[in-house]
């Protein structure tokens, strides 16, 4: 990271609990090498061991990296950095509106049976992505799941995570494969307007579609992440984290870059 943004992540990274009296042992190693270790592995997609000299050694990065993961700092620090592009763009840090997509990606060796499958449509053995995005194309809710496992199963599942943190959703825009008993199930229990947009009967080649283009662009912006190409975790909340390290990449720079 450069200077700048390292003062953009410096400011919205959770606070040790040994600096607030909290107690717990301070930590041996400087969070700028932790932080720029772990962007350059999801960047640069490489094994924890490949890990350069010039970083701290591969296990204490691993070590920082998992407890993130565990205790929730990595998406407190992401969705902290999502309020502030909010901000800066002159929006309210809380959306009121959301886009929702999968994504199946092959999988890795490493990844075990019991969390992987094939999704018939898109023929792929792997998992699958599911994310909510806002209007501006920033991560609100992830969840990864087996390439198995359809549109309309996991998607009970993000709203919920996706009602259950930011309240004042109100509508949620998505493809054909969220229609059906999903769409009751937004309206009746979680009180969101599940809009379903399709394309015509009558439309041939690539069409940009209303509202859907926004989710697309957000996986492309993952995709930039070497890491994300295809799934190497073992665990599904691994994957997860590490697609909030990618989003958080994303929205730094765009925050470094206004701040020159």
């Amino acid at each position: 990271m450069s200077d700048a943004e390292w003062a953009v992540v410096r400011d919205a990274m959770p606070v040790p609990g040994w600096l607030e009296g909290r107690g717990g042992q301070p930590e041996g190693y400087c969070h700028r090498q932790m932080v720029d270790a772990i962007r350059y592995l999801v960047a640069g997609g490489i094994a924890w061991r490949a890990m350069p000299a010039d970083f701290p050694a591969w296990d204490r990065v691993y070590a920082f990296f998992r407890r993130w993961r565990d205790k929730g700092l990595v998406g407190e620090f992401h969705d902290r950095l999502r309020d502030r592009v909010r901000e800066v763009a002159g929006r309210d840090p809380e959306p009121t509106a959301g886009i929702i997509d999968a994504q199946s990606v092959k999988a890795a060796a490493s990844v075990p049976a019991v969390s992987r499958g094939f999704d018939g449509g898109k023929k792929v053995n792997g998992r699958k992505r599911h994310i909510v995005v806002d209007t501006l194309g920033l991560l609100l809710a992830v969840t990864v799941t087996a390439a198995s496992v359809t549109d309309r199963e996991a998607g009970g599942t993000l709203l919920a995570r996706l009602r259950e943190r930011h309240w004042r959703i109100t509508i949620v825009w998505a493809d054909g494969g969220y229609t059906g008993r999903l769409v009751d199930l937004a309206r009746d229990v979680l009180g969101l307007a599940l809009r379903v947009v399709k394309r015509g009967d009558d439309t041939a080649g690539f069409v940009v579609l209303p509202k859907r283009w926004l989710v697309e662009r957000t996986f492309a912006w993952l995709m930039r992440s070497r890491r994300l190409a295809r799934d190497y975790e073992a665990r599904t909340d691994t994957s997860e984290a590490v697609i909030r390290w990618s989003m958080s990449m994303v929205m730094s720079r765009r925050l470094a870059r206004r701040a020159r």
